[in-house]
């Protein structure tokens, strides 16, 4: 076996990435305080062609050098834009006729391997800080919870670890 170049790898240019057909997923990004998680989410978020990511709260937005160190250019490619209120922009979305489903531990949440997807929906999916997580008054708003099932001893994941495992199964769900 022979590793590939960058130059084998067929990847779509920054023109043919902002035409391409987009992954119906928006990520909601809401007081993450880690610069290196939201730009691993804008790295991971351009590899499966999401949508768009909503930058809310505290969470810092491009350009930053910080951001830029993980996310390695993808804040040119993916769509994103800043809304400081999270709640607003849920429900701005909602009449929209997006599906939003919070990335939560909370009572009756569907584990992650038991969603299933519309296949013609649009989801957007709520992240929290890496502290609290989602704010309750957002999870109320939202059409429902996702959990990632997890098994040992800790209660949680990294963000970005999160976010890549959602985006993840969703892409695989939609488009196998």
């Amino acid at each position: 076996m022979r590793k590939l170049e960058n130059k084998e790898l067929d990847r779509l240019t920054v023109t043919d990435f902002k035409e391409a057909k987009k992954t119906p997923i928006i990520i909601i990004l809401d007081d993450i305080r880690s610069l290196h998680n939201i730009g691993s989410v804008f790295r991971t978020s351009d590899a499966f062609l999401v949508e768009k990511i909503y930058l809310c709260g505290i969470t810092a937005v491009p350009p930053n050098k910080e951001i830029h160190k993980t996310a390695l250019g993808a804040t040119e490619t993916v769509a994103w834009e800043y809304e400081k209120d999270v709640l607003s922009l849920i429900e701005r979305l909602k009449k929209e006729n997006i599906s939003i489903f919070a990335i939560e531990q909370v009572e009756n949440a569907i584990f992650l391997n038991d969603f299933e997807v519309e296949i013609e929906k649009k989801y957007a999916l709520v992240f929290g800080n890496e502290v609290f997580g989602v704010n309750q008054k957002a999870i109320e708003l939202c059409d429902g919870t996702i959990e990632i099932p997890q098994l040992g001893t800790k209660h949680s994941l990294n963000i970005s670890v999160s976010t890549g495992i959602v985006i993840w199964d969703l892409f695989c769900k939609m488009k196998f």
